[in-house]
This record gives structure tokens, C-alpha cells and sequence, in this order.
């Protein structure tokens, strides 16, 4: 476990490992120590799939360095992803061609956010880069570490820093629009958080709470709690709300970080339904399901409209899993040898098992037809069910 400081003075805690943490007088000082780990169980042994199910890969890229281990986003058939080096890339997901690179002089932070035109990535020394198809348009300052990508959307560019304040710029000329800040929460996860569109009002993740702001005056629409933390210190209670999280009409699922998988209903700001479940990897759902995986890899599946259990597999135990995307009646989720496990999304049972490369997964997301898996060691795959 590591602990960083923002300029702020608050602390942040990084992404959770194995082992215990205790936490201390926050106020005076903040103390962690970390037990040694025991060794992680053997990963579940792969069954063969007697008639392997439609899928296969359809295009590959090779980026030539790592990419940051955050997520990916895509509007359109255009998919940005940020390298670990300071270079931003483009590709069209319906053949992986490059359609644009930017090296910057800088190292990235957090992933690329776009809309197809514009794209915007913050970097290191807190600054936040913006693309016009792969030109620079502009870069400003800010004042906090970034760690979720930035969400490009409605000609402006929202940005969600680590001390939880939410900021609009203008994404023509950097105009500072407005500020939201969501105070009291005194750690918060250095992965990716919650930031996403949801007709007229712009989602964010205030620690455990889902909060709905207008997107042109950053003023409060709803706040709801997703997950209730517990624990005796400010670590255990600890209860962001992590990427991905998933949208299917009015409802708006997502994960609290080792506490809960929950659903709310963003059009009324009402929570839907909430279950326990520990785990630090966003969740996908569609129309009928909601799917995550806990911290053991064990995978369940819980009706979209009423959170009724569904299904639970423990096939996948201990490969490290990705977070899973849906798509075509099928899951997909990666493991952290590079298979992509395709299963059924009514049982769980496995349908498919196509490899990629040794390295686990940075990211997965779907775009349109099309699921690209992007490994940490840079390379670019698609997949379709066909």
C-alpha cells in the first residue's frame, strides 16, 4: 500500500494490495503498515470448451510502449489511449488503423478522454492537455493530481481531480467555467474514479456517493450513497466509486471500491438496489444484467431491474481478472495471462477463449461491434463475435 500527499495537505492512498492497514491520527498524522501478504492461491485450472462459440480476433497494433493502466474511451470508431511516455494515440476500432499520434513532453497521469474530435489528457506536473484530431489546442495548470480521464463532452472538457473537486472548461480556448467541490472525505483511491455523461447532467463519483451536477453551472442535482463504508479507520471505510461503471437507460451501475456493486435510477436520483460484494475493478451491465468479479475473481450476475442473483462462477478464481464488458449476449473478461474468456451471459458457463499476448490487460472496451482489449505492454486487439 502507498500513500502520497497532495499539495492540499490531504492524503491519498493508492491502489489496494494484499495485506492489513492500519491508520492513525489523521489529523496529527497518518500511519500505514502492511503485513506480509500470504501467497496468492493457485489460479482456477481452465476447463476445455467442447464447442467453442463465434469469436474471433479481427485486427491487432502494436503501440511500441506501455500504456497507462487506466481506461480507455471511444466516441464513434475512434479510441484514444495514452502511453505511459507522454504520447497520445488514436485508432479507428473497425480496422485498428492509426489515425493520429501526439508525442507531448510530458509523462500522462490518467487516460484520454475524447469525443471523437477532441481529446484531452492531464499529465504528471498537473497539466491538462487538449487535442483537436491530434493538434495541440491548448494546456493549462491545475492544482490537483489527476488520476480519472478527463470527459470531453457538450464543447467542454470536465476534469476530476484527487482533492474531489470537479472542474468545466471551455474546450475551444481553456476558459475556466465553473468549480464543484465535494469536501470531507479525507483519502481517496489513486485509480480511476466515476465521470461520465447521462443526458443533461454530467455523473461523478464523490467517494461512495453517486452526484449529479448540471453540466453548464456545476451546480447539485441529485447525491446519492451507493455503498454505506465501514470500519474502524478512515482505510477500511474507504469506498470510492471506481471505473468503469456502466449506463443502460435511466439506471447508472458502478462499484464502491471493496464494499458494494449498486444501482441507482440517475433520472430520479434514487438508489435501485445495493449488494455487498468486495472487489476493486469496475462492473458492465446491459439490459438484462449487471456482472463483477470480487476480489477472489469469483464472478456473479444480478438481474439489471431488481438485483436478484442470478448466477455465481467460480471458474475464473485467481487469474486476475479484468473488469468484464458485455456485448452480444456474451462477457468478456481478461486474465492476467492475456486470455480473453468469452461466457454466457444467462449462466456463466465459458463459450470461448481467445489469447492475446502474456501481458494482463490495461483496459477493455467495447466500440460498437467490436471489443478491444489493450495490454499494459502496449499492444492493441480486436475481437468480434461473428
Amino acid at each position: 500500500m502507498t500513500l502520497s500527499r497532495a499539495p492540499s495537505g490531504a492524503p491519498f492512498l493508492g491502489r489496494w494490495q494484499a495485506g492489513l492497514a492500519l491508520a492513525a491520527a489523521l489529523a496529527v498524522a497518518l500511519t500505514a503498515a502492511c503485513s506480509s501478504a500470504p501467497a496468492r492461491p493457485d489460479p482456477a485450472p481452465l476447463e476445455p470448451i467442447a464447442k467453442p462459440g463465434p469469436g474471433r480476433q479481427v485486427w491487432s497494433a502494436n503501440l511500441g510502449v506501455p500504456v497507462q493502466d487506466v481506461g480507455t474511451q471511444a466516441a464513434g470508431s475512434t479510441l484514444v489511449l495514452a502511453t505511459q511516455d507522454g504520447t497520445v494515440v488514436a485508432l479507428d476500432t473497425a480496422s485498428g488503423a492509426e489515425r493520429w499520434r501526439l508525442a507531448l513532453d510530458a509523462r500522462i497521469s490518467a487516460g484520454a478522454g475524447t469525443d471523437g474530435r477532441y481529446a484531452a489528457v492531464v499529465t504528471l506536473a498537473n497539466e491538462l492537455v487538449v487535442l483537436d484530431q491530434g493538434k495541440l489546442l491548448w494546456r493549462k495548470r491545475i492544482n490537483s493530481r489527476v488520476t480519472t480521464a478527463p470527459l470531453v463532452a457538450g464543447e467542454r472538457v470536465f476534469v476530476q481531480g484527487l482533492d474531489r473537486v470537479v472542474q468545466a472548461f471551455d474546450v475551444l480556448d481553456g476558459r475556466l467555467l465553473w468549480t464543484q467541490q465535494r469536501p470531507g472525505e479525507n483519502l481517496a483511491l489513486t485509480q480511476a474514479g466515476v465521470l461520465l455523461p447521462f443526458k443533461d447532467t454530467l455523473l461523478v463519483g464523490f467517494g461512495a456517493r453517486l452526484t449529479g451536477l448540471d453540466p453548464t453551472t456545476g451546480e447539485q442535482r441529485f447525491d446519492v450513497a451507493l455503498a454505506s463504508p465501514r470500519g474502524t479507520n478512515e482505510v477500511e471505510r474507504l469506498a470510492d466509486l471506481v471505473s468503469p461503471a456502466a449506463r443502460v437507460g435511466d439506471i447508472v451501475c458502478a462499484r464502491a471500491f471493496q464494499s458494494a456493486v449498486s444501482c441507482a435510477d440517475a433520472a430520479r436520483g434514487t438508489v435501485a438496489w445495493t449488494r455487498p460484494l468486495g472487489g476493486t475493478h469496475g462492473i458492465a451491465a446491459d439490459e438484462q444484467v449487471v456482472v463483477a468479479a470480487d476480489a477472489s475473481d469469483r464472478i456473479s450476475a444480478w438481474r439489471l431491474g431488481t438485483g436478484e442473483l442470478l448466477w455465481t462462477s467460480e471458474r475464473l478464481r485467481y487469474r486476475q481478472l479484468s473488469a468484464p464488458v458485455l456485448f452480444g449476449g456474451t462477457i468478456a473478461i481478461v486474465d492476467n495471462d492475456g486470455l480473453v474468456h468469452f461466457l454466457a451471459c444467462d449462466t456463466g458457463e465459458p463459450s470461448q477463449r481467445l489469447p492475446t499476448t502474456d501481458s494482463p490487460a490495461a483496459a477493455t472496451v467495447r466500440v460498437g461491434n467490436t471489443l478491444v482489449v489493450v495490454s499494459r505492454a502496449g499492444r492493441v486487439f480486436g475481437f468480434r463475435l461473428e
